[in-house]
């Protein structure tokens, strides 16, 4: 099974517009974040967690021309509002696409969608073909690649992250439940969130991010969801042992 990071930045990207601080002026392309997402592939299936505002250039940027399934962790913008590039896989792949999150989520696209979800005004050319699913607590299995969707809070919100095999991804999470931590033992890699340094109410910040490591005790850490305070080789440095920084286009194989 591979993962691929699509985008490790928080939800303005890296660099941010009308910021001119160091990590922003950076020439290093690891510090250059689009927004966050992976896409999980393994033999003929290809899974893509969030539909991000910059989805058709990681589209372009990674040679992806084929989804079968997509996660959607939560509604927020930076990982939803990339939806109608789905509309191109529909047409070349001439197939409607599965789309899951949990009822929260489904709610709000239905709602902030209206075009695609609800009955459309205007038939054309230009609609996602897109079938949602509410997420149940029980471990699905898309092609080879069995997921567990996890209860994570973010702020006020339950949203989901998801377990694939021996690997979690876990973004916008401020807190684990304990009924979630039960269902992460015996983690290989953990991909999770450190927003930045500051603390933060609706997400880990580096520290926070360590501790539920501490806690979780999985093999390898690999950290997401960053903002620009963050200068990949400077925060690099000072890491504990397995646990390391996330970066645009990075691969995982497990």
């Amino acid at each position: 099974m591979e993962i691929l990071f699509l985008g490790t930045g928080t939800s303005t990207g890296v660099p941010s517009l009308c910021c001119d601080c160091e990590v922003c002026l950076s020439n290093d392309p690891r510090n250059k974040r689009l927004r966050s997402s992976i896409l999980v592939r393994q033999n003929a299936h290809t899974i893509l967690v969030d539909t991000s505002t910059d989805l058709r250039q990681q589209c372009l940027r990674y040679g992806i021309r084929t989804i079968d399934t997509v996660l959607y962790t939560h509604h927020h913008a930076d990982h939803v509002h990339g939806i109608d590039e789905l509309r191109s896989f529909n047409f070349f792949n001439k197939a409607a696409l599965p789309v899951y999150g949990n009822a929260q989520t489904l709610g709000h696209l239905g709602k902030n969608f209206s075009y695609i979800f609800g009955e459309a005004e205007q038939i054309g050319g230009g609609i996602p073909q897109l079938i949602p699913n509410i997420l149940e607590d029980k471990t699905y299995h898309f092609g080879d690649i069995p997921v567990i969707p996890l209860d994570i809070q973010h702020g006020k919100l339950i949203i989901n992250g998801f377990r694939f095999k021996d690997c979690a991804y876990i973004t916008d999470c401020s807190g684990i439940p304990d009924r979630t931590q039960k269902k992460l033992k015996g983690l290989k890699i953990l991909i999770l969130n450190a927003l930045g340094f500051k603390p933060h109410l609706t997400h880990f910040n580096l520290s926070q991010a360590l501790k539920a490591v501490a806690a979780l005790k999985p093999e390898r850490t690999i950290l997401t969801h960053i903002n620009h305070h963050f200068d990949f080789e400077k925060v690099s440095r000072d890491l504990p042992e397995g646990v390391e920084l996330a970066f645009d286009g990075m691969k995982v194989i497990l």
